[in-house]
Order: structure tokens, then sequence, then C-alpha cells
């Protein structure tokens, strides 16, 4: 068993929470290795296909489905984690996602007059672009004079990018599985980089499967395919694994579900269900910006949904169609004809996170009464949506996505609310930190990824304060 050097810090989890918080420890001064089970990759090695993307980006060769296999859990495995395979939106919260974290968690700094300087600073250090709306696609346009059409509201999308060359006809549905332009501000392209001028050490391909927590010293075991069983010590942990991955490395360390009963508990995933429109002219849904509007109607929110404008490969797309063999195989042959349009809901009914038997996860997530009334709401827009623009057919995806994964851990003033102090140190391991979407109290209903960011740099201070 080979043991590495004492660290100051040890980020668990190379995604948008621990690519920050480590680069920016490094840089302050700290020595820091951070720890990644999935692989690193670049704009020269990303998966070149559908099918490979889906096995080498994703935790359980593309998808975890809930215990009644009803949802589909997506869950990067990577380095740079979500904001690999995601589309890189940069959505502030507003004060109702604030005001419910608030009221479940019992910390007070959770407001947007707390967070507004935070968002604005991460906007000036990381390129964006607000989306040119000259290279819409038609599924773009569907949504937008669509909705304009029907009474409500959009808006256009703002994304961390820099150079898309869509006008050479670049398509960014490619975006899902790695941009191999660099234009897409992934972690590796716009954070990782400062943290590795400052000396940040970060080891891919290292699944970490246990915590031994210390007083002055904590001590982690992991596995790596080419160095075999590693140990690594450190005067402190920084959790960054998100809802699914913390939960599970906790669950499966000695000591941590007897003083923090809520481990696992408060698991939340923005459920979203795809719904297709068939034209009889070609939409090209997977032209140019894959996404580019979203809905900013008030009504939406106070209903707890949000529409989307997306699309997705031609095998989701397959898997998502409910027709099976040639009624399928006709609907594909549709593939240029079809729009998407997808309802988000913001959920209030807790899931929970469970360790298996054999040592992975079980995901407890089911949709709750008032869920399934927020996604029938969204889903009559929809049809009212594609039926003014004259869709021949409306297609009902078949089952749900959990793609934005929460909760699990949670931000609250006591250990019988949550697992994580206001300080975001973990209560009663106060050499253990966390600061990622595993943090989130309740579900917010707007995409996170701008208040992880937001997040990772407000514990990051708390981390140097205390050193």
């Amino acid at each position: 068993m080979k043991r590495l050097p004492v660290y100051d810090a040890l980020v668990i989890g190379a995604g948008i929470s621990g690519s920050n918080i480590a680069s920016r420890l490094q840089a302050a001064g700290m020595t820091c290795l951070l720890l990644e089970a999935g692989h690193w990759f670049n704009r020269h090695t990303y998966p070149r296909n559908e099918r490979d993307s889906n096995a080498s980006l994703f935790w359980g060769g593309g998808m975890e489905l809930n215990t009644s296999t009803t949802m589909a859990i997506l869950r990067p495995k990577v380095v740079g984690g979500g904001s690999i395979v995601n589309q890189a939106l940069l959505d502030e919260f507003d004060g109702s996602a604030f005001d419910s974290w608030r009221a479940q968690s019992g910390i007070d700094f959770l407001r947007p007059e707390v967070f507004a300087p935070v968002y604005e600073q991460i906007r000036k250090d990381i390129p964006n672009e607000k989306l040119d709306h000259d290279f819409d696609n038609g599924n773009a346009r569907i949504f937008h004079e669509g909705l304009t059409a029907c009474g409500y509201e959009t808006a256009s999308l703002t994304r961390a990018q820099r150079g898309c060359r869509f006008e050479e006809g670049n398509d960014c549905i490619e975006c899902l599985g790695g941009c191999r332009l660099d234009s897409k501000q992934s972690t590796p392209v716009a954070v990782l980089p400062k943290g590795f001028e400052h000396g940040l050490q970060l080891l891919a391909d290292c699944e970490v499967t246990q915590i031994v927590p210390g007083r002055d010293v904590q001590r982690v075991y992991a596995q790596h395919p080419a160095y075999g069983a590693l140990r690594f010590e450190a005067k402190r942990i920084v959790l960054a694994s998100g809802a699914i991955g913390n939960s599970k490395l906790l669950l499966g360390s000695a000591g941590f579900s007897e003083k923090l009963p809520m481990l696992g508990q408060n698991f939340w995933t923005h459920p979203q269900y795809m719904m297709f429109g068939v034209y009889d002219k070609p939409v090209h849904a997977w032209k140019g910006p894959m996404q580019s509007w979203k809905t900013s109607d008030p009504r939406f929110r106070a209903k707890g949904f949000k529409l989307e404008n997306v699309f997705a490969p031609p095998v989701a797309v397959s898997m998502l169609l409910p027709a099976l063999g040639r009624e399928l195989a006709r609907d594909m042959r549709k593939l240029d004809s079809l729009a998407s349009i997808e309802v988000a809901v913001r959920d209030v009914t807790p899931g929970r996170i469970t360790r298996a038997a054999n040592g992975g996860v079980t995901i407890y997530k089911e949709l709750g009464e008032e869920e399934k009334r927020r996604v029938d709401a969204g889903k009559d827009i929809i049809r009212e949506t594609f039926a003014s623009t004259g869709a021949k057919r409306v297609i009902d995806g078949k089952f749900g996505i959990g793609l934005h994964l929460m909760g699990g851990l949670c931000l609250n003033q006591n250990a019988s609310g949550g697992c994580i102090a206001p300080d975001f140190r973990l209560h009663d391991f106060p050499g253990i930190w966390c600061a990622d979407s595993s943090s989130f109290p309740t579900a917010p209903g707007i995409n996170p990824s701008l208040t992880i960011m937001a997040l990772a740099r407000l514990a990051t201070t708390s981390i140097l304060e205390s050193a």
C-alpha cells in the first residue's frame, strides 16, 4: 500500500465545487491534492460518439435508476464533473430559493444580498455570453415564438462560453459529451489551470472508498487502476463528490451515520420530462446552440416548474420515445423534424440515498402528488406551445430524468436537521468540509451551477479563516 505526504487539504471530487475550492486554496498557499474517480479528458480525447460518452463520462455506464425505475439519474464521472456534460448556464437564485433555504436550515446568511457580490465576481472571472439568437435553430424558434404567442414570457440564456464558432457551423449538442473547442468554460478550462499554476496536484481515475477522521490528521483510502490501494493524509478533507457520491462515501465509512442522522436524507433532483412535437418541416433541433431561451414567466415560478429549450442526442431520444419496433423506427426517421421542450419541476418531496449491500447506492426518489401536478401543468403549456406552432403530433417522453442532484448532506444549524454546519464543516467532524450540491437544504427550481461556484468561494474563505 503506497503512502503519500500529508496535505493541508485533500479535496474529493473534481467537479464544479471541488475544482474551485482546490484551486483557490492552492493559490492561497495551501498544499492541496484533488482526487477524482473519473477520467481526465481534454478537447482532443473526449469520446467521439454518444455511446462512448455515456459509458465514459457517467456513473452506471450512462445512468442510474431510482428504485421504481421511473427516473434516470445522470451522475457525471469525469474531471470537471457537471461542467463537462451540462450547458454551462449561469442562473442566479432568487428570493424564493433563498427563503426556502433559510426556513429549512435556520442559517441566516443564505440570502440574495450575500450571494449577489459573489455571483458578480464569478461572472467577471469566468468568460460568459448571452446567447446570440442569430444562430437559433428551429427548436429555439418554436420555443420562443410559441410561448410568446401563447402569452408567456421568455428570456435569453447566459452561458459560460467563449468563441463557440456557430458561424462556422459548430453544433453545441456535442458539448453534452465534452466541448472539443474548449469554448465551454468548464472547470478544466476556466478554473483548474489557475490551481496548477500554483502547484495543485490532481489524481484522476482514483475512487475514494473510505474516510477515517482524526483530530489533527484525516485519512483517506482509495483505489487506483494503476497504483492499486492508496492511503492519503491531510489536515482537512473537502467533500465534493455530489449528493450521491458524498452520501455513499460517508455511509460506507465508520462513525458518520451515528453522529449524522440526516445523512443521505433530503435528496432532490429537479425531475425533468421531455416532450416532442412532430412537424412536417425540418426543425434541426441539434444545430447551433442547443439551448438559447428559457422561460421567465413568474406564473410558472409560482406554480413550481419551468420549461426548457432542449434536445438530446439520438440514443437518448430513442430511449425517451414510447414507441417500439416499427413505430419507433418511424419516429426516429423524423428526428430532423422533431422539436423538444422539457418541463423541470421544483421538487418538494424529498428522496433518500442508502448504501446497497454490494457497496453501491440505492436511490429512493419518487414524485409526490404536488410534483405530479406541477409536471402536468408544465406539460399542458408545452402542448399549447406545440399546437400554436403547427405541430402535427405531440409525443410524451416515457420517463423522467434526474440531472441536478442535490441534498443528502444539507446545510443546517443543527445536526438533527442536516450534516453541514453554517461554517461548511460537518457537524461533529471539524476536519471535514463540504460546499457542493449535496449541501442544498431544498430544491431551488433553478439551475444550480452558479450557486455551487458561489458556495465554493464562501467555503474557501471559511477554510482559510480557520487555518
